[in-house]
């Protein structure tokens, strides 16, 4: 499966819009143009309007008189912020996405009281990676929001990943949570949680996949190393979903597919009332726009 196939789906789902908070970021910009020259979506980008038009009009010319974007001016990232998240809110925008703003900035409008985008759920990190030699997409989850979650924030994050995969054509998502073992240790909370897991997806509390751990990561990716340890499941070898236990896990991960295995990937942040775009400065702009497809395939 290739994330160029994301795209394409995306350009299925109509002309949906995204807001973008504190827009004026020149590679932010980068991505939003590309978006537009590939037809993804409409964009409104709140922030500085005269910093807005000034690196759109040195850089991306090319969009300057585009129908598909709006500038509107706010006087500072936090009123940027909440402005892209009223958007969002009353349902004028179908993606949230960060501009040139903290995450923790765009954060605190997200779980506003008043005007926010909370649910109730756990905010999650979900990253899609198109990995060389692999013939699936391979879903991490989390490395980037919660940083040691326990059992019932698990639970919610491996929900968050499942809706994720069903909106990308994985219908019945197979979940591995990741440990450094394949048995149950009771001095090694991992393997606790990832049993515990396992038991509330057989017993329907977990829906819509297939979960069975704990799993070390060779045994959920390979057959060959599962079979070499005699593991018998339905996950082992194939799983579409990585559930790493802690943040580092995750970060680790997350780095070493994009640094050593040269994996290509989207990401989004799932659990609200729309996705959230959060990109990094280190992300390529072609994984910027994975990203907004991505969360365009996934947007309600």
């Amino acid at each position: 499966m290739e994330l160029d196939s994301l795209i394409t789906r995306a350009n299925q789902f109509g002309d949906k819009t995204v807001a973008v908070a504190a827009a004026e970021d020149d590679e932010v910009l980068e991505a939003v143009a590309e978006a537009i020259k590939r037809n993804l979506a409409s964009f409104l980008l709140f922030g500085n309007e005269e910093k807005i038009h000034e690196l759109i009009n040195q850089k991306h010319s090319g969009i300057a008189e585009s129908p598909k974007l709006k500038i509107i001016h706010a006087g500072s990232a936090a009123s940027a912020a909440e402005q892209a998240v009223r958007a969002v809110k009353e349902l004028k925008a179908n993606v949230l996405m960060k501009g040139n703003i903290p995450t923790a900035g765009i954060l605190k409008a997200v779980l506003n009281k008043d005007f926010g985008l909370r649910t109730g759920n756990v905010l999650s990190h979900v990253a899609v990676f198109e990995v060389p030699g692999f013939d699936r997409f391979t879903i991490v989850t989390d490395a980037a929001m919660n940083i040691a979650p326990d059992l019932n924030q698990k639970a919610q994050i491996v929900k968050n990943a499942v809706d994720i995969a069903r909106c990308i054509g994985i219908e019945k998502p197979l979940v591995a949570p990741i440990a450094a073992v394949e048995v149950v240790n009771p001095a090694m909370q991992a393997t606790l949680d990832a049993a515990a897991l396992t038991l509330m997806n057989k017993r329907g509390q977990i829906k819509d996949c297939v979960v069975d751990g704990p799993l070390a990561l060779d045994n959920a990716i390979s057959f060959e190393a599962a079979e070499h340890k005699g593991i018998k499941s339905e996950v082992a070898g194939q799983a579409d979903v990585l559930l790493v236990p802690t943040i580092e896990v995750g970060n680790a991960l997350y780095k070493s597919l994009v640094y050593f295995a040269k994996a290509k990937v989207g990401a989004v942040i799932a659990g609200a009332k729309a996705p959230i775009v959060l990109t990094s400065r280190a992300d390529s702009a072609e994984s910027k726009v994975y990203s907004l497809a991505l969360a365009i395939c996934s947007a309600k």
